[in-house]
């Protein structure tokens, strides 16, 4: 049940920094924008690590692994 929490926060986590893109075609102000926006930033973030923090090392290991280049010999 504790794993399953952990993808649900990682999920809102993502949801919430895709929705960040969408916010200024809904037609609200600028305030309301950047309001909205900055919301969405701290939610994002507070979820994103505490699903890291639920889900443990080894699923932090395999987000980074999703964005480490493998490095080519060159000869």
């Amino acid at each position: 049940m504790l794993r399953i929490t952990g993808y649900i926060l990682f999920a809102i986590s993502t949801i919430s920094w895709l929705l960040i893109f969408a916010i200024p075609w809904f037609g609200y102000s600028k305030g309301q924008i950047a309001g909205i926006i900055t919301g969405l930033v701290i939610t994002g973030e507070v979820t994103f690590y505490l699903s890291i923090v639920i889900l443990g090392k080894s699923f932090w290991e395999k987000i980074k692994s999703w964005f480490r280049f493998k490095k080519q010999g060159v000869s």
